[in-house]
């Protein structure tokens, strides 16, 4: 009986006991087929013909070549390679001639084919005896290996000529004069290798890319230019610039990028592509962005997109100039006299008149970046012309250009982290809120709120009167503010489900019909007009009083309010004596009497401290919790926990008592009244 070994080194302890103390007079080699005893080189090449479905060429001399493709069966293979194309050698001697193996792909550097060439040598020295099919399969398993080592160098012969002065024009020489042919040495470029990485470090990279690109996904996801590519490298994304006013013409109407995501991101460099742009305006900035993000190798792939939206206009202007350093030297005489000329020519501003009136900066954009405002004014006038300019007013008080047409008091309602994605505007078109009473502090409903309709009601408990009133706002992406809330008599409180009406960013087009939705709730649906999806997140809510609704609180209506009595009590701590009283020691609670609206233990005990009648208790405190409540019958509302002491005993409850001797306690002298004088009777 030969004895079989467990798969995978996860054998048991008997198994390896059993192998073990096997004889060796049992063990048997393999068996051998008989077609591969007559002739085992043609055995070998129909097995890599049926697995791998290679084609036979012979090339005489006894030698045939296999030509076939070697996919990675590693799952996880990280380098970007869909198969090797392997040429295969079996040589006339084989197998007392090793075969060999060469590596077709135009798409891998010579550097790294040879180092899988090598790979196969060395296997075929390790593995003498084995079969070809056994060779390709532990090439197979050992290829991340060999593609991870670093590129054997190679050596490129190249003719380089000189190309840079050929377009200038010959410089006279006098006849007389021979002219001189002057070589000049080639460049020595020293060689940078290229970087390998550990085992350890690439799968560190893999773990990393794994979830920046999990974020990624997740924020991302929802935007309608979203795309992701099969092999998931190059992801298109919704970009929108913070100042897109200020970027070049050429750059303004970008409207996505691509983001280039390397599988050994961030070992290797990450890049991106601007769309909608011309590529001598978009290239300076993709190079200095790439810059930016090698300098930053700790951020995710979010952050990285974030400072690029919000900082693309200072990397236009910082390419600019680079772009500007770097012009020819021939230019700068030209640059020196077109200064000269400016110089020299008068000023409009010194002559008392000019083509600009200053517009102060508004508030909103003071958020941005916290750049000074010079630097965003880039429009250039011409002061030549003195008749079809404005003459600048005398000094006297800056007025803004553009009226406020919301003012900004009472309570301003925004959504800091508001997230739309092919939405132009979103607007809230009916408005329903929680406000709370400035009286008793109770939490009322209003709902039905549209732009600028003040609605009244009053408070459900105490019945104040009072009234809202709300003033809408566009939410863009440069402002979060819904509008403004003015109350008057209550305070806001929180938002309940609301109708918000989007418009759309690709025809500009308002939905004829309100989304509802509440903080914390996405919204997505599809525009009627052009078909376009768009999406709406409302992650919070804010509410930041800017004024009192009102200066003073609206007339009493009941009368002064009474001092509410403070009990000192705990809610989930019991009572004093479980609220028994001398009265009644079964019953474990206390009433809130609703002629006075105090506490007392029972009728009794409230009789004895006022002047006045007792009136029914409509709410209790429970004995065991004191917690209040509502008046209930036996147990307590919240601790479930009977307040009667036993049920059915003969003990007055809140005025219900029993008359039933069956029923009654022992020591009742009711129990047994006038049972002798029955008997008698009967």
């Amino acid at each position: 009986m030969i004895p079989i070994r467990p798969r995978g080194g996860a054998s048991t302890r008997s198994s390896r006991q059993a192998v073990v103390e096997t004889p060796q007079s049992r063990v048997v080699p393999r068996p051998v087929p008989e077609r591969e005893t007559k002739d085992k080189k043609s055995y070998h090449i129909d097995q890599i013909k049926r697995r791998y479905s290679a084609k036979e060429t012979d090339l005489g001399h006894g030698e045939v070549s296999l030509s076939f493709h070697l996919k990675p069966s590693d799952p996880d293979f990280p380098f970007d390679l869909d198969h090797l194309e392997c040429d295969l050698r079996v040589p006339e001697g084989y197998p007392k001639n090793p075969p060999q193996l060469r590596i077709k792909n135009k798409d891998i550097a010579r550097g790294f084919s040879i180092n899988i060439e090598r790979g196969w040598e060395d296997l075929v020295r390790e593995k003498r005896g084995a079969t070809l099919l056994t060779l390709t399969k532990a090439l197979d398993r050992k290829l991340e290996e060999l593609l991870s080592k670093e590129k054997v160098e190679t050596v490129k012969l190249t003719i380089f000529k000189g190309t840079r002065n050929q377009d200038a024009e010959p410089a006279s020489v006098p006849a007389s004069q021979p002219v001189k042919t002057v070589t000049k040495p080639p460049v020595d470029r020293p060689y940078i290798p290229e970087e390998s990485y550990s085992k350890d470090q690439i799968a560190e990279a893999k773990a990393r890319r794994a979830q920046d690109v999990r974020q990624l996904e997740a924020r991302m996801s929802r935007s309608p230019v979203y795309q992701k590519s099969s092999d998931g490298i190059i992801y298109t994304l919704s970009l929108q610039p913070n100042r897109r006013a200020s970027l070049p013409p050429g750059l303004q109407p970008v409207q996505s990028v691509q983001l280039i995501i390397p599988l050994l991101y961030p070992l290797q460099p990450l890049r991106i592509l601007l769309n909608d742009v011309e590529s001598e305006d978009a290239e300076p900035v993709e190079e200095l962005f790439i810059q930016k993000a090698a300098e930053q190798k700790q951020m995710s792939l979010t952050s990285h997109l974030n400072y690029l939206a919000q900082n693309m206009h200072s990397l236009a202007k910082q390419a600019q100039k680079t772009v500007a350093e770097a012009a020819p030297a021939l230019d700068k005489p030209v640059n020196a006299v077109q200064g000269a000329e400016k110089a020299t020519r008068p000023s409009s501003m010194d002559t008392g008149k000019g083509h600009v009136h200053v517009i102060p900066r508004p508030m909103e954009w003071a958020l941005d970046d916290g750049t000074d405002s010079s630097e965003s004014e880039d429009d250039s006038y011409d002061e030549d012309d003195e008749d079809g300019g404005a003459v600048i007013e005398e000094a006297g008080p800056s007025e803004p250009s553009l009226p406020i047409q919301t003012p900004e008091r009472g309570t301003a309602m925004s959504f800091p982290s508001v997230e739309l994605y092919g939405i132009e505007l979103l607007q809230v078109s009916m408005l329903n809120l929680n406000i709370k009473c400035e009286r008793c502090k109770t939490i009322n409903e209003i709902t039905g709120l549209v732009d600028n309709l003040e609605k009244a009601s009053s408070c459900k408990k105490c019945a104040t009167p009072f009234t809202v009133r709300f003033r809408q706002e566009l939410i863009h992406q440069h402002s979060t503010r819904a509008g403004f809330i003015d109350a008057t008599g209550c305070t806001v409180a929180d938002l309940l489900p609301s109708t918000f009406t989007p418009t759309c960013a690709t025809c500009s087009t308002p939905s004829r019909t309100g989304f509802t939705s509440v903080r914390g709730e996405t919204t997505t649906n599809v525009c009627r007009d052009c078909h376009t999806r768009f999406t709406f997140a409302l992650p919070d809510v804010r509410f930041l009083a800017y004024s009192p609704g009102s200066q003073e609180l609206p007339p009493p209506t009941t009368g002064p309010r009474r001092r509410q009595e403070r009990l000192g009590l705990r809610a989930g701590e019991p009572l004093p004596a479980r609220g028994a009283c001398s009265h009644y020691r079964r019953s474990y609670r206390w009433f809130r009497f609703s002629c006075c609206a105090k506490v007392y233990p029972c009728d009794k005990c409230h009789d004895a401290e006022e002047e006045h009648g007792n009136e029914w208790a409509a709410r209790m405190v429970c004995g065991w919790c004191s917690r209040e409540q509502r008046f209930q019958m036996e147990s307590c509302a919240f601790c479930g926990r009977s307040v009667i002491g036993k049920r059915g005993n003969g003990f007055w409850e809140g005025g219900k008592g029993t008359r039933d001797q069956r029923l009654m306690r022992r020591g009742d002298k009711r129990k047994y009244r006038r049972l002798g004088t029955a008997k008698k009777k009967d």
